[in-house]
């Protein structure tokens, strides 16, 4: 009896990068959470309405001792309910839905290559400037901005982060509750509200 079999492998990558200077901030591979990455690429297949959906950041990932010394914490992805350290913002990148704020600057991508057994979505996510701000109470998931939670109000915009992550669509499509499918932690990054920060996230789905 001869057993056809298929082992398929998910990897993942960010380019985290500064647009007006063109300098990366961010450059590794991240953990995949392989239960609900493989839930949602079934549902997907399946046309069950699943997808990738949002980008998550957040800033609870590391701490930063008295003297500047970096620890880094372990990624949320061995569970199904993983979720991020301290989620502060997030986007819708699924450029046909409505609560995509500017699907020409965040949106999914499908990358494949004739002849080869992998094939790549990239997600490109986008914090323009100004982002994220107080008044932004339905991707700002503190309703404050960072330099308000600092007590900095006079930097408006300005936004520490260390730690994002890709969330599915929720399947009542709630926003910010699908499950996470990936986690990345790395040194803290600040957005200020004069620069654009732009993430592109590399999901490898290979079968072989």
């Amino acid at each position: 009896m001869f057993l056809d079999t298929v082992t398929p492998l998910v990897e993942g990558h960010i380019l985290i990068k500064d647009l007006d200077s063109g300098r990366v901030l961010v450059n590794k591979r991240n953990k995949i959470n392989f239960e609900n990455m493989s839930i949602t690429l079934a549902n997907a297949a399946a046309n069950k309405g699943q997808s990738i959906w949002e980008m998550h950041f957040g800033n609870g990932g590391t701490n930063v001792d008295s003297a500047g010394a970096i620890t880094y914490k372990s990624t949320n992805t061995d569970t199904a309910s993983g979720s991020l350290y301290n989620g502060k913002f997030y986007k819708v990148i699924d450029a046909t839905d409505s609560n995509n704020t500017d699907s020409s600057a965040n949106y999914l991508t499908v990358n494949h290559t004739n002849g080869q057994n992998y094939t790549d979505i990239v997600a490109t996510c986008t914090m323009a400037y100004g982002e994220p701000v107080a008044s932004d109470t339905t991707f700002n998931l503190a309703g404050v901005d960072q330099g308000t939670l600092d007590n900095n109000a006079s930097v408006s915009g300005t936004f520490v982060f260390d730690e994002l992550g890709l969330r599915a669509r929720h399947t009542g499509g709630t926003l910010g509750a699908g499950n996470l499918l990936s986690h990345v932690v790395f040194h803290p990054v600040e957005k200020s509200s004069n620069r654009i920060i732009q993430t592109i996230y590399t999901i490898r789905i290979r079968c072989g």
